[in-house]
């Protein structure tokens, strides 16, 4: 087994970064204003929550514009990036707190069916090393949809694929986390719609390398509860995302969840993982798109 190089973030203060990166030139070639305007100024973050964002939600960036934004912020890490763009985020000295593997990702078609098992086999197989020399920790992976099976076959279905690649992820530190969607409003027909479905699972298969990456907007969208379940459960969550319910949106004022007792039931567990948020901005402007991740992060910055 090869040495995996240990990653460390060091990070300059923001005023220093913005100097650095050229944050305003940058932002404003995308048609952003800067970042510099005393009113949008962050006292530093506190350190109990190791926040990140999902990169698909600012799609209107590229990835290293995103980077900047996430740095300026005092982000340490991105969400959902593919092995591809590694080297992005290596050059900005970001950790990729969630990572794909390089070939399809597919929410449907997953584990839970056999007939996908080869090509979900080999894709893992490949991943896993890359995801590791990169220096990075965890990689994402679907239940799939039911298709008319039903929970035991599943289970039994999940169990069986995941086996045949968690000795590798085991070897290399590298830790699958299957994420629970909701199958109400956003994931029709998806199989792991349930905390419970997926604990059942982790305990089948009884590896340290294989946990749930627990959505709190699925989650709260499917079946609620979500600070006890939290509580009760912790163990089998490897990672977080955020997201306002209903709609997806901001997690400020106009929505039904609080996070900032969210994210404080996440620390009294004494989770050392990443919260990354998944929220999709209802504002038109770009500018008030960042602004609002700005937003949620002094939210869950507990």
């Amino acid at each position: 087994m090869p040495d995996f190089p240990t990653q460390r973030f060091s990070h300059p203060n923001r005023r220093e970064l913005l100097k650095q990166l050229g944050v305003g030139s940058l932002l404003a070639t995308a048609g952003l204003s800067s970042f510099t305007n005393k009113s949008n100024e962050i006292a530093p973050l506190k350190g109990n929550i190791n926040h990140s964002v999902c990169s698909w939600t600012y799609g209107f960036l590229s990835l290293s514009q995103l980077c900047d934004v996430a740095l300026s912020m005092g982000l340490r890490a991105i969400d959902l990036v593919k092995p591809a763009d590694f080297p992005i985020l290596k050059e900005k000295n970001l950790d990729c707190s969630m990572c794909y593997t390089a070939g399809e990702t597919s929410l449907t078609k997953g584990f839970n069916d056999k007939k996908h098992h080869d090509w979900l086999v080999n894709d893992y197989l490949d991943a896993i090393p890359l995801v590791a020399n990169a220096g990075y920790k965890n990689l994402i992976c679907f239940s799939g949809n039911r298709n008319g099976m039903d929970d035991e076959t599943g289970l039994n279905n999940c169990k069986e694929g995941l086996q045949k690649v968690l000795g590798k992820a085991e070897r290399y530190g590298v830790t699958l986390q299957m994420e629970l969607f909701n199958s109400k409003v956003d994931h029709k027909d998806y199989m792991a719609d349930r905390s419970s479905w997926g604990i059942e699972l982790c305990k089948r298969i009884g590896s340290p390398n294989f946990k749930l990456l627990y959505d709190i907007y699925h989650m709260q969208v499917n079946e609620g509860d979500v600070i006890r379940t939290i509580q009760d459960h912790h163990p089998w969550f490897g990672h977080y995302h955020t997201a306002g319910v209903p709609g997806r949106h901001e997690i400020d004022e106009t929505q039904e969840l609080f996070y900032p007792a969210i994210m404080r039931a996440i620390v009294a567990t004494g989770f050392k993982g990443y919260v990354a948020q998944e929220f999709i901005s209802i504002k038109k402007d770009p500018q008030e798109k960042i602004d609002s991740l700005r937003k949620a992060i002094q939210i869950c910055d507990i």
